[in-house]
């Protein structure tokens, strides 16, 4: 009997240990080549563990089971095949013709009730708490998608249904073990408030003429690109010109010394069914908006599948977050270590303002720059805070270096 062992795999560099997070597979299961086994969480990322080999599995851990990197958690036994979906016969007698629509009838609600779900609309399903056996999927063999999963809650979900689920005057309580990530995220937003010099200074943006340069070219933008052109990365931008005028808040403390970077590595907080993830931009500040919207939107993506590497969320220098697409007016961002600064974003608020002596009505956003005292003080805050304020209102100056901004925008 050949036996292949399934071994787990390194998430990362100083990462020693990884929780069995699910398993997708029973024991005695017979699995196919490539076939995704297990979902495996780490400090840092969601991996998924894949067969090495065609055969029938035995599992070695359990889930929610701590392992060690490099052990080995399943084995299969390649004497055992995978079975082959059967050809439908060429020919049959009438009466078995006749019969074929009634057996497909009485076996189709066992393959719907029977069908599982991928990792992020599992996640999805829990989070709005919805029963899988209520949504049709549309995957291989039914599998239930992420798209299913929005398309069901989009639809609207019932008082019965909620009821259901355990919202309906209940005082019921269950326990759901933290994910490793969720327990380093709560470890390092700990550390940040006890062994950094956390301040946080706030400033306002009139979004008039970024808004009005977005409305203008955003079809055609599009249109030549492939991405919708947004507010982050006309801040992206801005923040990369303003840490090349302030590079100490691009720096940050490493013992005693101070690490200074001639780059702009810039961190996106995007949300996923995971948590909040930070995927980077590498050297954003030699990227156009075009590329700076093309990447986050492909780490946006990775993010809610689960695909991120750890790579991809390692090594910022400096980090953007945005409150304002949950509706957030103000907040203090929580830095991200090792890092000396982060961005906040909110949301956009027609506010009235003053200008030249007269009150005008302005689309107002509030930002906010959270920074490490230790390494930048008061001036350097506030005066890198000014000039992304600055770049903000007057884009065509700042952002686009004096050019029209179609010829920028347009590659034209």
């Amino acid at each position: 009997m050949a036996t292949v062992d399934i071994k787990v795999p390194s998430p990362g560099e100083s990462i020693s240990e990884v929780r069995i997070a699910k398993w997708l597979v029973k024991d005695g299961d017979v699995v196919s080549k490539d076939q995704v086994l297990a979902e495996i969480d780490s400090d840092k990322a969601t991996l998924e563990l894949s067969a090495e080999a065609e055969g029938k599995v035995q599992l070695l851990a359990k889930e929610d089971q701590t392992v060690n990197v490099g052990d080995v958690v399943v084995k299969i036994d390649t004497s055992f095949k995978a079975e082959k979906k059967a050809a439908a016969p060429a020919a049959a007698p009438a009466v078995a013709a006749a019969a074929a629509p009634k057996a497909v009838a009485a076996t189709a609600p066992a393959t719907v009730s029977a069908a599982h779900a991928t990792p992020v609309a599992k996640a999805m399903l829990d989070e709005k708490g919805v029963s899988a056996d209520k949504v049709k999927g549309s995957g291989p063999n039914g599998r239930i998608t992420k798209s299913d999963v929005a398309a069901y809650v989009a639809g609207g979900v019932n008082a019965d249904a909620i009821a259901l689920n355990g919202w309906g005057g209940k005082r019921d309580q269950s326990r759901v073990k933290m994910t490793t990530l969720r327990k380093k995220v709560a470890e390092r937003l700990v550390a940040v408030k006890n062994q950094t010099a956390m301040l946080t200074t706030f400033n306002e943006v009139d979004m008039s003429a970024v808004m009005a340069v977005r409305e203008k070219y955003k079809d055609k933008f599009k249109e030549q690109h492939g991405v919708g052109l947004g507010f982050m990365s006309f801040f992206t931008k801005a923040v990369t010109e303003a840490l090349r005028l302030f590079p100490q808040v691009n720096g940050q403390i490493d013992g005693e010394e101070i690490i200074m970077h001639d780059y702009a590595d810039i961190g996106i907080a995007v949300s996923s069914p995971k948590g909040l993830m930070v995927p980077v931009l590498r050297n954003a500040e030699k990227m156009t908006l075009a590329e700076i919207e093309g990447k986050i939107k492909e780490l946006a993506v990775k993010a809610r599948d689960g695909k991120l590497s750890i790579d991809e969320m390692t090594g910022g220098t400096f980090t953007i977050t945005n409150g304002g697409v949950f509706g957030s007016m103000l907040s203090t961002p929580i830095l991200n270590p090792p890092q000396s600064a982060i961005l906040g974003m909110h949301n956009i608020v027609e506010r009235p303002v003053a200008v030249h002596g007269k009150v005008e009505i302005r689309p107002i956003m509030y930002v906010a720059l959270s920074y490490d005292h230790r390494i930048i003080d008061g001036k350097e805050s506030v005066s890198f805070l000014m000039a992304v304020k600055q770049m903000i209102e007057d884009p065509k100056t700042m952002v686009f270096g004096g050019k029209d901004p179609g010829e920028v925008l347009l590659g034209l």
